[in-house]
């Protein structure tokens, strides 16, 4: 048993240590790797009373399209095993609005601050940028592909190869800031998509987006979330996401930002090890608004006890070789 001494000396070298939890990604310099995730933040001021916003890396704002929308009707959202069903429909204020009332609270933060962007037609997507270029305080763009194209009779972009070019293609032609592609998880091979959106232009990966899913009420037998089928986001989709993110971290050379069921530092370092070069917390903002800020801790934590530094754990995962008979039990 180490004595007292000793146990004093490792204390006082752990307290010594100092981890470097910053992180860049396509330029955008990040205090620390843990964001907010969009749709689950609102527009930031909403959690000022809450948390303080300046420990956070980055907010990722809410969707914002070119004209304001008011979304779907309720009900629209529903808890489910392990997770949450929500069909909000883009609700948003619109982009002039956005920059107009939204935009300068975000400026006084030391935050770094991200906006998603999504349309219903790729003319929608550049629409909208052209008129955010206009907002100082803005850092990047998050675009969200998991919208059906109308003029393709409602084919999701982030579902059909050839609409995932073409959006990500003309966003970035159009974007003064730099481009983070947010990919569905809906596809039979999102590797497929990570490689087409980085050759088309994307700066960096947001995956995962909610998995379609829905729930019915066997009493009154209808669908418990108006628009019938719903995004499911929650610790439910963690494993899946995972998975996707240490995929896509292998598969191209762009950096990866992981989501999908984090609710601790160690669901975070998960998607770090696997690859990510930064994480987003989601769901569990609505139920617990100061888990980014524990998150943060916590991976200070983690890198203190290790004694590496955020750079050295991203990434860092090792693959033993397996046998065929191995893999096979």
């Amino acid at each position: 048993m180490a004595n007292k001494g000793q146990m004093t000396r490792d204390k006082e070298q752990l307290a010594e240590f100092s981890p470097c939890l910053e992180t860049t990604i396509a330029g955008v310099h990040f205090a620390n790797p843990v964001l907010t995730a969009s749709g689950t933040f609102g527009y930031g001021r909403e959690f000022a009373d809450l948390i303080d916003l300046n420990q956070l890396g980055g907010i990722v704002v809410k969707g914002i399209s070119a004209e304001p929308m008011a979304g779907n009707p309720s009900p629209r959202i529903y808890e489910t095993d392990s997770g949450m069903l929500n069909a909000i429909g883009l609700q948003n204020v619109g982009a002039r609005r956005f920059l107009e009332e939204k935009l300068p609270f975000l400026r006084t933060l030391r935050t770094r601050c991200i906006v998603n962007v999504f349309g219903y037609a790729t003319d929608d997507y550049v629409r909208a940028i052209e008129i955010l270029n206009h907002g100082d305080g803005i850092d990047a763009y998050e675009l969200n592909i998991s919208c059906p194209n109308t003029r393709c009779g409602g084919m999701v972009y982030g579902s059909d190869l050839r609409l995932t070019e073409e959006v990500v293609a003309a966003s970035k032609q159009a974007a003064r800031f730099p481009l983070y592609v947010k990919l569905s998880p809906n596809v039979t091979d999102i590797t497929a998509f990570a490689r087409v959106a980085e050759a088309a232009g994307a700066d960096a990966l947001s995956l995962v987006n909610t998995f379609v899913g829905m729930a019915i009420d066997i009493e009154s037998r209808i669908p418990r979330v108006s628009n019938v089928t719903a995004g499911l986001s929650g610790p439910a989709i963690k494993p899946v996401a995972l998975r996707m993110v240490y995929q896509c971290a292998r598969a191209v050379k762009i950096p990866v930002i992981g989501m999908g069921g984090i609710e601790n530092a160690e669901d975070a370092l998960e998607y770090l090890i696997a690859g990510a070069r930064a994480v987003q917390i989601g769901t569990a903002n609505f139920y617990a608004p100061d888990t980014a800020l524990r998150v943060i801790e916590g991976i200070r934590e983690y890198c203190r006890r290790t004694r590496l530094q955020l750079s050295e754990v991203i990434g860092s995962l090792t693959v033993a070789p397996f046998s065929a008979a191995q893999s096979i039990e």
